[in-house]
């Protein structure tokens, strides 16, 4: 079955964030979603937080679209201080890092990375008034100072 296009429509790039739907099984989109979030943070954030984000924005959009059987909702936006990234999809089921077995491969190390590299990071259900499934997001926080990177 051919795969169908990313969702470029249902992509927004302004000057405090990003919003993208991602479609079903569509892992080019990770690229996509990637690429939208550097060019959301060039210019004014240091190297090190912009690679660490892409890494973890990576991990969770991922996620969401190897381990669920729907797309996912993605966005970014800069406030407070903060960097703040949501992969919102609609499964129910709840992720759990796990420290993988060493002949796993590259498997199962994308919420490990997330706790480890994240300012803060968490999971919100969704009532199923708001159509069910959950956020996974994380935080950077001063991902705009000045320094070295």
């Amino acid at each position: 079955m051919p795969r169908e296009p990313s969702a470029e429509e249902g992509a927004a790039v302004h000057a405090s964030g990003i919003t993208r739907t991602v479609r079903r099984a569509d892992l080019k989109a990770v690229g996509e979603v990637r690429r939208d979030l550097r060019e959301l943070m060039r210019h004014r954030c240091r190297a090190d937080a912009a690679e660490v984000a892409e890494l973890l924005i990576t991990e969770l959009v991922t996620n969401a679209l190897v381990h669920t059987d729907q797309g996912a909702e993605v966005s970014a936006t800069f406030a407070a201080g903060r960097l703040r990234v949501e992969v919102r999809d609609y499964a129910a089921r709840r992720p759990r890092p796990h420290v993988p077995s060493a002949d796993d491969g590259t498997h199962g190390r994308g919420l490990v990375l997330v706790q480890s590299l994240a300012d803060a990071w968490g999971v919100d259900a969704l009532a199923l008034a708001l159509g069910g499934g959950k956020v996974v997001w994380f935080e950077l926080h001063g991902a705009w100072e000045a320094g070295p990177a």
